[in-house]
Order: structure tokens, then C-alpha cells, then sequence
């Protein structure tokens, strides 16, 4: 798995100060961007944290190019709808040098496990490459490829999205491929945000579990924002 931050907006706490203090001030949202102190940047940021007050948090966006994670996973990952997803296409892409693929941790480490994996990517990979030989188009031939084919994609949120999307992904009880990516994507978004990412992650790092009985009962550290 490769996660790189491609873009995001520049300065995003005082872009979303910036729409936040506007509702109050005398003065337009140019002039707040260039003279707003910090101390009052991290404050009005403090404010719309603790009140809940999310729709500010919308005005700045993170883009992310993700290589190398399998099918499996983005399905998952275009479940989150307020975002903007472009992925490498099985219709278009013609997979003629074989097909690289993502094999969980719990089939690797079991040998026949691995190996009845093995046979059926293989089995899956040869029938493709038949069915394209055979003159069928590659959006069709793409039905026999396992979600376990690697695939591209690239991500866009904003950080309203971003921050629900770090508290249900981080979790110890996510799919532990997707908890890898939310993971790796929050260490790349908390160096340009660190007061609104600071604490950003499961529920359990700043509260309490949702989870009730299907509690996964191993919290990560508590953090406090700051």
C-alpha cells in the first residue's frame, strides 16, 4: 500500500477560521485570511470544535492518491459519499502481464490457506486472460477478477468527511485493510491541521466507545486536542 498527500488547502485552519469568524465580523472573509493572529485562529478552531459547529470544517479539502490496496477495500472506501473518488478501471485497463493482487495477513500466514488462495487467483487470472484472448472485451472479462485485485484510486474529502471518516476507519473493529489506509492517510492530514487533526482517530482516542457489546475492549491512548 502507497498513501500520498497530492493537495490539499493551503493553510486549512485559517481557511476554516476564516469562514467561521465571518458570520461575526465587520470586515470580508480577504481580510480575515491576512490578519487574523494565530491565538485567535486556534481559538475561534477551539470554539467550533467543542460546539459541534462542522459545517466550517467543509470549506477546506485533502486529496490522496492510493496505490496498491485491493478491490476489497475501496468498495468499502466509495461507501463514503460526501467525497470524490476517480479509480483505475478494469473496463479500460486490459490486465495482459498477469494481475498483482492483496492477500490478507490471516491466509498468509496459514500455508493452506495461502495456497488454496493461490490456486484460485491463478484459476481466476488464467480464465481473464482466456476470455480476452478469445476476443471478449475487457469490461466483460473483468467479471471473473477477485476482489482481491490491486487497484488505483484517487480520494478527495473535505475535513468534516475526513475527521467521521479517521473515527469509524481508525478503529480497531474496521476491516484491517481500510484501518490501515485511514491510519497512514491521518499521519499525512495531521502535520498541515495539528490542532483540528490532533486528535483525530477512533471515538475512543477523545471519548468514549460507541461500539457497546461489540466493543473490541483494547482502546487506543487518549489524546487531548492542543
Amino acid at each position: 500500500m502507497h498513501v500520498e498527500l497530492l493537495y490539499h488547502t493551503p493553510d486549512p485552519e485559517r481557511a476554516i477560521a476564516t469562514a467561521a469568524r465571518l458570520c461575526y465580523a465587520p470586515v470580508g472573509a480577504a481580510e480575515l485570511m491576512e490578519t487574523m493572529p494565530p491565538e485567535r485562529v486556534e481559538s475561534v478552531l477551539s470554539t467550533i470544535m467543542g460546539s459541534g459547529h462542522f459545517s466550517t470544517l467543509e470549506h477546506a479539502s485533502y486529496t490522496f492518491a492510493i496505490d496498491g490496496v485491493s478491490r476489497a477495500l475501496t468498495h468499502q472506501l466509495v461507501r463514503h459519499r460526501i467525497a470524490s473518488f476517480n479509480q483505475q478501471s478494469q473496463r479500460y485497463v486490459k490486465f495482459t502481464s498477469g494481475l498483482e493482487t492483496v492477500k490478507p495477513g490471516s491466509v498468509a500466514d496459514d500455508p493452506e490457506a495461502s495456497r488454496v488462495f493461490d490456486e484460485a487467483i491463478e484459476a481466476a487470472i488464467a480464465a481473464y486472460e482466456r476470455l480476452l484472448e478469445a476476443g471478449i472485451p475487457a469490461e466483460d472479462a473483468r467479471y471473473l477478477l477477485p476482489n482481491a485485485a490491486e487497484t488505483k484510486i484517487v480520494v478527495t474529502m473535505n475535513v468534516r468527511e475526513l475527521l467521521h471518516f479517521f473515527e469509524l476507519r481508525c478503529c480497531n473493529r474496521a476491516q484491517w485493510e481500510i484501518r490501515e489506509l485511514a491510519h497512514r492517510m491521518l499521519e499525512l492530514a495531521r502535520p498541515t491541521a495539528p490542532f483540528i487533526f490532533g486528535d483525530a482517530g477512533a471515538p475512543c482516542v477523545h471519548g468514549a466507545c460507541p461500539e457497546g457489546k461489540m466493543t473490541c475492549g483494547n482502546p487506543y491512548p487518549r489524546v487531548t486536542r492542543g
